[in-house]
């Protein structure tokens, strides 16, 4: 290419705009899905006592918009930090990791033989 066959650089010409920051993700239970749209999940931390060591156990609370209404409570989901979309509400929901009823399923599928109960007899009085 010759020197002619390229455009000459303008002063209207846009600049490359800054990338905004990465955008916060994390992981919660949902505790509440009575709002349309909306569900509260907590996302649990422990933190360390200053003076004693001891862990204690915390949780911050995340309003987030699922659009579809898709997630139940006791749900695991990745949710993701977004603009203000109300008084409350600044997170959005990305993905539900793991549904409520899919984590006591596999606990009773855990391979461990279940005794079936005792039969109860009619007369039965406990011995006496």
């Amino acid at each position: 290419m010759s020197p002619a066959a390229t455009p000459p650089s303008s002063p209207t010409q846009e600049k490359p705009r800054p990338l905004r920051g990465r955008r916060k993700v994390a992981v919660g239970i949902v505790t509440s899905d009575k709002m349309n749209k909306t569900r509260r999940v907590e996302i649990p931390r422990l933190v360390r006592h200053p003076r004693y060591g001891k862990y204690i156990r915390r949780r911050t609370i995340c309003y987030v918009h699922d659009e579809h209404n898709a997630s139940r409570v006791g749900d695991t989901v990745k949710i993701m930090e977004t603009r203000p979309l109300s008084k409350l509400k600044r997170w959005r929901l990305v993905a539900i990791l793991a549904r409520a009823g899919a984590q006591q399923e596999t606990k009773a599928d855990s391979g461990a033989p279940t005794a079936p109960p005792p039969p109860a007899t009619a007369g039965d009085t406990h011995g006496s």
